[in-house]
């Protein structure tokens, strides 16, 4: 069976947040645009298969689901693969659908899975990378260094498929958290939740998702204008944008 022909059955359906729906859903759109570009449908193809698929009876392979979106991330266009993890939700449909956009089942939480400790084993290179980028700061009033919005955002989406893999909390905020917890964490319990208001209360990290969100109308329309004009290119469109 071939790839294409599993994504036909394995992408996320969206029977509350389809076009025809009353309710706008951007991360429909955003979908629908991942799906006319090439390369972000074939990384986003290869992702879902892998994390939608069983390695045994009530498991999957996380192993290769994490591997799978670390390269979607990586090496698809930035415009389009930005689009599908902060795409500006205003219900919980919408909502749910952007929770449940890296198959989060198998690549953030699982049925009977405890989440590792903060304090585990963590890709240290990508942590720091965006423990950089998203350092606040009292003196903006997003609370970003100057122009660190997008590169925030960029080092966010690099998390995404490693073992503290970030996700929304639920379908009724655009807060997160990482994929793990602090119950292990004996006497550096303070040193875990620490770690932990990396994301919880990340004043830059929020104020990062919510610039995407205002940007979000003329971003997606550029993406969706240059699939009918080839002459632009969509990874263009992300760099010109910073994203």
């Amino acid at each position: 069976r071939s790839i294409g022909h599993a994504n036909n059955r394995s992408l996320p359906a969206s029977p509350t947040g389809s076009r025809s729906s009353v309710a706008p859903n951007p991360c429909v759109d955003a979908a629908d645009a991942c799906t006319a570009d090439e390369r972000c449908h074939r990384l986003r193809t290869a992702y879902v298969v892998q994390c939608l698929g069983r390695a045994a009876p009530g498991g999957c392979p996380r192993a290769r689901c994490r591997r799978a979106l670390r390269h979607f991330f990586a090496r698809g266009p930035p415009a389009l693969t930005h689009a599908l993890l902060f795409c500006p939700c205003g219900g919980p449909a919408c909502a749910e659908r952007r929770r449940q956009t890296f198959v989060p089942s198998c690549a953030f939480s699982g049925p009977g899975r405890a989440p590792p400790s903060c304090l585990g084993r963590i890709c240290r290179p990508r942590l720091l990378a965006f423990q950089v980028s998203c350092a606040t700061t009292a003196s903006s009033h997003d609370g970003c260094l100057q122009d660190q919005a997008p590169s925030c955002l960029r080092a966010y989406a690099g998390l995404v498929g490693t073992a503290i893999t970030p996700n929304y909390v639920d379908n009724a905020s655009a807060r997160v958290e990482p994929w793990c917890d602090c119950r292990a964490s004996g006497n550096r319990r303070e040193e875990c939740e620490v770690f932990r208001g990396l994301f919880t209360r990340n004043r830059c990290l929020d104020s990062a998702i919510q610039t995407f969100d205002r940007g979000w109308p003329p971003i997606l329309r550029n993406q969706l204008d240059s699939h009918q004009n080839p002459g632009q290119s969509l990874l263009q469109v992300g760099a010109d944008r910073g994203w």
